[in-house]
């Protein structure tokens, strides 16, 4: 395994970690070619927690962020000093991030993963964590829509927040019982979402994509061997 780009994503990246926020970590790596045709192939994800890191292999991190999810896109888009590894395949990755966009999947995917973030203010288990757990819940319900609109009115991710303020003002009030507030911002989304014209396209550019991923796999093949 060959960590190609890794670094810190979540709060911390967004601006809105606070004293006891995880620093949470992706990266992508690259398995030896000649291991996926073996029996047993080469894991595509390894994730653990203490500390939070999640990495996938090249190949499901291409899947991942060419499907529009999020927590795979902001890798190729944090700021500066968040990131932790950058080899060449990495600065690669970034210079090509464009080219995993496409309209219908960011729509998609951040009004998806808000609406998760809802119902898990709204659901049976919306008590377990208590307060703290629901303003964290509203937080990247508003972050996810902000960025998602942002990203799908100019084609760029903002990682971090200009104002983190007003997202964890947000938070306290929806914790505290304004959940008609959440609900009302998930429908300005929608609205939005529908009204934007997005320079997206409607499809990323997969041949972009593949050609980086193939150049990974013809990196990671074994020395050939000669024989005279």
């Amino acid at each position: 395994m060959r960590l190609l780009l890794s670094g810190i994503v979540g709060s911390v990246a967004y601006g809105l970690a606070g004293p006891d926020s995880d620093v949470d970590r992706i990266g992508v790596f690259a398995a030896s070619t000649v291991a996926f045709h073996g029996l047993h192939p080469p894991r595509e994800s390894m994730v653990t927690t203490e500390p939070d890191v999640t990495l996938h292999e090249a190949g499901k991190y291409c899947r991942l962020a060419l499907s529009g999810n999020p927590t795979a896109t902001e890798l190729m888009w944090l700021p500066e000093d968040c990131y932790e590894t950058r080899t060449e395949f990495g600065e690669r990755l970034i210079a090509i991030r464009s080219a995993f966009l496409s309209a219908p999947r960011v729509r998609d995917a951040y009004l998806g993963y808000a609406s998760q973030q809802f119902r898990k203010l709204t659901g049976r288990d919306s008590s377990v964590g208590g307060r703290h757990r629901s303003a964290k819940h509203a937080r990247h319900l508003a972050r996810l829509l902000h960025q998602g609109r942002v990203l799908y009115a100019t084609g760029v991710l903002e990682i971090r927040l200009a104002d983190p303020e007003r997202f964890r003002a947000f938070g306290e009030r929806v914790a505290g019982g304004a959940l008609d507030e959440a609900e009302a911002l998930v429908a300005a989304a929608e609205r939005d979402f529908g009204q934007i014209r997005t320079p997206l396209p409607d499809r990323p550019d997969e041949e972009t994509v593949e050609r980086w991923l193939l150049d990974v796999r013809a990196a990671h093949l074994p020395p050939t061997r000669y024989r005279d």
